[in-house]
């Protein structure tokens, strides 16, 4: 999964202790860190056989965390490199001592960066947890992690948004940490210093035009940001009666139900990349670095340069498949639909990443998954569902979330004879059991040792 790009270290007792015996029983310390960077540090007995779950319990006690945090969040290994969440049978010390084999089988580390990298613990949102059932939740610490979170995700730009959308969230932030608004206390001036935690860093650095003018506009683009943060800060809505507990739950709730509809959110993120479309007389071709995003409702294809969606699929859209020509080349296969000049076309698109046999087995888990309990991809898929509806109001002309299908070089095909039909996730109607001559094999359910 992508990396943050955070640096930690606060793991190093922990690898640094990796040399005791499996079977000892002895206290060592643990420091787990949240998405804000606050940290938890704890004293465990028996760390080398302790379990995720297990652990998960003592963070919870310490954090004095309802029981439902179990579904909410989860125990994850991060690195810059690769991020895994942990299953609760997963015992944390162990998958730590294999970390450097991981890197090798799921990253283009170097031999260096696999030496010298070290992950640490974090505690955070479980990517199974469905976020229809996050605004029932009452407890307001557990919104706040939520929250933290999501914001973090939308100001490092693994939640690409559009400008408008980043302002509103923004302006819900001022109030969630500055409190009521109060003109003669919140101006521009003393906003300014602060602006980066409300608004994506890469949007008040974006430049406007050509080399020149980022200069020329860049005071006045953030002047801008300022008065129409304090504008959107001032017009927060909440009752004067209301207590002040009640006035941030309610806050937190409406910035994650303003983050549900991106729908890449509460998603596990891979690193990888695709063949860029050729380009020029001299038929220049390449590839872009890309972020695979994949939760409970579908996939998304994200440029991680440019910060917006390439392509967003829900699972009822897209039949997928897993190969591996070779050690170092394995591909994630994504078959929908489309057109070619007017002519209906099945779209295959080719993601290149040593990540792509995780991304599968997490296609299928959440398909699985989905399948067998009361899902919010019913919800997703449903053309008259509210959910929808919301999606739809942000297709704005150049949006950051509109599917890019020309920015994609993809393989299109028909079936001679055939009309094209909607392909399904099982792949039943699919280019990989159409074809009676290609050499692709389908992915088989298999238990990994690691469940991104």
């Amino acid at each position: 999964m992508d990396g943050s790009e955070t640096s930690h270290s606060g793991l190093n007792d922990f690898m640094l202790r990796s040399s005791v015996s499996s079977s000892g029983t002895r206290s060592m310390d643990v420091i787990i860190y949240l998405i804000n960077d606050d940290i938890v540090r704890l004293t465990v007995d028996g760390l080398s056989a302790i379990t995720a779950q297990e652990l998960h319990k003592i963070i919870r006690d310490d954090l004095q965390l309802p029981e439902i945090s179990l579904e909410v969040f989860a125990l994850w290994l991060i690195s810059p490199f690769l991020e895994v969440q942990l299953k609760p049978k997963h015992q944390p010390y162990k998958v730590c001592r294999q970390w450097h084999d991981l890197l090798a089988r799921f990253t283009d580390c170097s031999s260096d960066d696999i030496l010298q990298d070290e992950p640490f613990l974090q505690f955070r949102r479980n990517i199974f947890f469905p976020k229809t059932r996050e605004l029932q939740i009452t407890h307001e610490r557990i919104l706040h992690l939520l929250y933290e979170e999501a914001k973090y995700n939308v100001l490092e730009g693994r939640y690409p948004c559009d400008i408008e959308d980043c302002e509103v969230l923004g302006g819900l932030s001022c109030r969630l940490e500055l409190g009521p608004y109060n003109e003669n206390e919140h101006t521009p001036s003393a906003l300014r210093p602060r602006l980066d935690t409300f608004i994506p860093p890469y949007l008040c650095k974006k430049r406007n035009g050509g080399f020149l003018t980022v200069f020329k506009n860049k005071g006045g683009r953030q002047a801008s940001f300022e008065q129409t943060l304090l504008n959107l800060y001032k017009g927060v809505t909440e009752s004067n009666t209301c207590a002040e507990e009640e006035a941030m739950k309610s806050h937190y709730k409406e910035y994650l139900k303003k983050c549900h509809e991106l729908p890449y959110y509460g998603c596990a993120f891979f690193q990888g990349a695709i063949d860029k479309p050729v380009q020029g007389f001299l038929n220049r071709s390449g590839r872009k670095t890309v972020s695979v995003a994949i939760n409970m409702e579908g996939v998304s294809v994200i440029d991680r340069k440019e910060k917006h969606v390439l392509i967003s699929l829900s699972f009822h859209e897209l039949s997928w498949d897993h190969t591996h020509p070779d050690e170092d080349d394995q591909i994630l296969w994504l078959e929908f639909d489309g057109d070619s000049e007017g002519t209906p076309v099945n779209k295959l698109l080719k993601i290149y990443s040593k990540q792509a046999e995780l991304m599968s087995g997490l296609i299928e888990y959440c398909i699985d998954l989905s399948q067998s309990t009361e899902s919010p991809i019913s919800e997703f898929t449903s053309g008259n569902s509210r959910l929808s509806e919301k999606r739809s109001k942000l297709r704005r002309q150049e949006s950051v979330l509109c599917n890019r299908i020309k920015h994609l070089t993809t393989i299109d095909y028909v079936e001679d004879g055939a009309k094209i039909k909607r392909v399904k996730p099982k792949r039943t109607a699919s280019f990989f059991t159409r074809q009676n001559t290609h050499s692709y094999s389908a992915v088989q359910p298999s238990e990994t040792a690691v469940q991104s």
